[in-house]
């Protein structure tokens, strides 16, 4: 009987280990995609058994173009944010040694924020950075994907917001229209990490439009939580709904309208759905 209950235990043991992943993810990007990625998804991929190796290539307010340019000169400008075992570090370094640094799962491209719905902004430099990274990968299976950013609320005074008539409906649809263009130029990406859209949706509940701390970026716990829901989602295939961590200071009721937002992003990732 002993011997019996052993082999189970064993082959759970076995079951387990062969469904729980380690996945490795570099964004590279700004404050948006430290915003998405560093704070939460490591906890909640953790609590359905994945371990996640997060990247962030890391220069505040620049995008594409800017990207590049240091790029292209290999210059130790980038911030290299990275979580391992659910513990930060962050080093200066070239983008070169940011992608060499592991054998990459999945790399992510973000536009900076005021250009993101502009997708004339996204080229050539896209293609030069995308082209740039291919050439220089250590996993020849690693997967491409864009991260869709969110809209700036309402209230919002960055001066950028005027390109979109300082309407938050006009900057989401701008958004969504870039990052779908972009993912038809470039069929290396896989897929697009519809964030912005978890947020207009998180914003149609009983919170409103409260996901931002300064105008721009996300709020420290729900507006953070309901980005990393997404990605969640999105790279690991676990279910945002139902998890059990969430951010001090969020409570029940708040955590699973951004469970919801971010579910509903994943399958309706176009359109703005109605959380209740």
């Amino acid at each position: 009987m002993k011997k019996l209950i052993l082999l189970l235990l064993i082959g759970l043991s076995i079951s387990f280990s062969a469904q729980a992943k380690v996945i490795k993810i570099l964004a590279i990007g700004n404050s948006f995609s430290a915003d998405a990625i560093e704070q939460y998804l490591y906890e909640l991929a953790a609590e359905g058994g994945d371990s996640l190796v997060i990247g962030n290539a890391y220069r505040g307010g620049q995008g594409f173009e800017s990207h590049w340019k240091v790029v292209e000169k290999n210059k130790p400008e980038f911030e290299y944010h990275k979580v391992v075992g659910g513990k930060k570090s962050n080093q200066r370094k070239t983008l070169l040694e940011c992608i060499q640094d592991e054998e990459w799962d999945y790399i992510t491209f973000q536009q900076v924020s005021q250009d993101s719905g502009d997708y004339p902004t996204y080229e050539p430099w896209l293609t030069r950075l995308l082209e740039y990274v291919k050439q220089h990968v250590r996993n020849p299976k690693v997967k491409y994907a864009l991260h869709r950013t969110w809209a700036y609320p309402q209230n919002s005074d960055h001066r950028a917001f005027k390109k979109y008539n300082k309407d938050q409906l006009q900057m989401y649809r701008s958004i969504v229209a870039a990052t779908n263009q972009s993912k038809k130029q470039h069929k290396e990406f896989c897929m697009i990490i519809p964030a912005g859209t978890a947020i207009q949706n998180a914003r149609t509940s009983f919170i409103g439009d409260n996901f931002n701390r300064d105008g721009y970026h996300l709020t420290f716990g729900l507006g953070r939580y309901t980005a990393a829901c997404t990605w969640l989602e999105k790279i690991t295939k676990q279910k945002a709904i139902g998890k059990k961590f969430r951010p001090k200071g969020v409570s029940e009721e708040e955590a699973l309208i951004a469970q919801k937002a971010a579910h509903h992003a994943v399958r309706h990732p176009d359109k703005v759905t109605e959380i209740k």
